[in-house]
């Protein structure tokens, strides 16, 4: 029989892996259309979900193999030991960041975050999903 905590990490990989199509959506959009405001917003918003599931499935992922995790922080440290996260400084980062927009609503910091999103994070991101798209199908 599959432990619960096996079977819950599946399952919030099964929102992960959504959330992640739609930024992807959201960043090819980007670099066929023109610039616009707002679709600029909607992916800056969906990393933030993005971000908040990667840390949740690596958190429920951790867990399955019996690691104790509770903050943010110690789900990046003992991820990065997993070997998920190449660098664990970016992820503290991209931590920051996502925090940071969550309380800022202005233009200049937008657009420094989106950057980042399109050339650091966004990437990151996309071989974690990698990683655990693997596991997933194991």
């Amino acid at each position: 029989m599959t432990h619960p905590k096996e079977i819950r990490w599946k399952l919030r990989y099964t929102d992960f892996d959504r959330a992640f199509r739609q930024l992807a959506e959201g960043i090819q959009r980007y670099h066929s259309e023109s610039f616009d405001k707002l679709l600029l917003e909607g992916i800056i918003h969906r990393f933030e979900y993005t971000f908040e599931l990667t840390c949740k499935t690596l958190k429920d992922y951790l867990e399955s193999k019996g690691e104790l995790v509770r903050s943010p922080k110690s789900v990046i440290k003992k991820s990065f030991e997993y070997e998920f996260l190449e660098n664990g400084t970016l992820w503290i980062d991209m931590l920051n960041d996502r925090n940071l927009l969550s309380h800022t609503y202005d233009e200049k910091t937008f657009k420094e975050a989106f950057d980042k999103i399109l050339n650091q994070y966004y990437p990151a991101i996309q071989k974690v999903h990698h990683k655990l798209e693997g596991l997933y199908n194991e």
